[in-house]
């Protein structure tokens, strides 16, 4: 089996994961990769503006050069692969996956739908159905289509192709957990800075993540009482509205930007890691990764109360009404005892052999054995 495309493992886990969980089932796994360079946002960006478009082609192309030479090599000396995987935001890379392997069953993690990505940030219209167009386009070329919730296997043109397999997390957040001093959670008198809450959120900032709602609970429970040290990691679209509500608030930090290999030892070194909150369409669609990324680096998650969040992890987090920042406020607050605490962390170690990659791949591995390619 071959991993195939221009995925960047590093910014975009997910590939890795499923790399991985095969490989953990005893599957052969060779990577064929050109990674683009560029990020989600970039990518959306791209396609939102389209005078954008020859920047992406030009570089997609010469990605895809090498990968054609790359795999006219590995086919000189291990013949015809049974499974191509194509990595995540791969809505592209599965066209040429197709036209290089057509005898092969060709697995594309679409992770992301396109056209419900630029609708969640504003987009609509004319753009929003081209990019519907591509997912459509990109799913029909796949012989299995690989999602994360059943949300999203649901809205695929042929829901029958569809495996969901949970996002899961890396080693790395894992090695990182063992690695971090367990924050302390007895009932004694420490100094005041060691007293408080330490929570962190990451992310782009989009509309699903619902950043306003987290700087309206922190703020109110701050106000409250509530001895909160807050890490606020990244930038996107709502950073402007969060900062304006949190200018008032002592103990937040801004940090505009932490390298990949760096972000699993910062999170691992806070109490609380913040999932999503808003109500947004696809809010309720998804479970992000830093759900699971945090729950592996040893923190207690505080996410909303979603279907697909409650069905995949519901008794290893702390769920609370999406969109609700009162509802949050009360729960970091209620976090702030050290008893409660504690019940919590004892949750989430409950939870971690779930997010393993070869737990979280047995359902591909189970539909490609169907398949006779393991």
């Amino acid at each position: 089996m071959i991993a195939f495309g221009t995925y960047d493992a590093a910014r975009h886990p997910r590939i890795a994961v499923l790399v991985a969980g095969l490989r953990a089932h005893g599957t052969k796994v060779t990577e064929l990769n050109r990674p683009l360079g560029l990020t989600t946002a970039e990518r959306v960006r791209m396609l939102q503006q389209p005078w954008r478009l020859p920047v992406l082609a030009g570089r997609l192309l010469r990605c895809w050069a090498g990968l054609v030479g790359d795999a006219v090599r590995l086919r000189r000396v291990e013949g015809r692969p049974g499974a191509v995987l194509v990595g995540y935001l791969g809505h592209f890379d599965v066209l040429l996956a197709r036209l290089l392997y057509p005898r092969s069953v060709v697995v594309l993690d679409h992770l992301v739908f396109a056209g419900d990505t630029a609708a969640d940030r504003g987009a609509a219209g004319l753009r929003v159905r081209l990019l519907t167009g591509l997912d459509r386009l990109a799913v029909a070329c796949a012989d299995v289509v690989v999602t994360d919730t059943e949300e999203h296997r649901l809205m695929l043109p042929d829901a029958g192709k569809g495996v969901v397999v949970l996002v899961g997390a890396p080693d790395a957040w894992r090695t990182a957990a063992a690695s971090a001093p367990a924050p302390s959670v007895e009932p004694v008198e420490p100094p005041a800075d060691a007293g408080q809450l330490s929570v962190v959120f990451f992310g782009l900032y989009t509309p699903l993540q619902g950043a306003p709602v987290i700087a309206e609970a922190v703020r109110d429970a701050v106000a409250a009482g509530a001895a909160l040290r807050v890490t606020m990691v990244g930038n996107g679209q709502d950073l402007p509205r969060a900062r304006e509500i949190l200018a008032r608030t002592p103990g937040v930090t801004w940090r505009d930007w932490v390298e990949p290999d760096e972000l699993p030892a910062l999170v691992a070194g806070h109490q609380i890691c913040l999932g999503i909150f808003s109500d947004t369409p696809k809010g309720v669609r998804v479970v992000p990764n830093k759900v699971y990324q945090g729950l592996a680096a040893g923190c207690v998650v505080v996410t909303s109360d979603t279907p697909p969040q409650r069905r995949a992890l519901g008794q290893n987090v702390e769920l609370v009404p999406a969109a609700d920042p009162g509802a949050l406020a009360a729960r970091l607050a209620e976090l702030c005892d050290p008893a409660a605490l504690a019940v919590a962390r004892e949750r989430a170690a409950r939870g971690r052999d779930r997010i393993r990659p070869q737990v979280v791949t047995e359902p591909l591995a189970v539909e490609l054995r169907r398949r006779g390619v393991l």
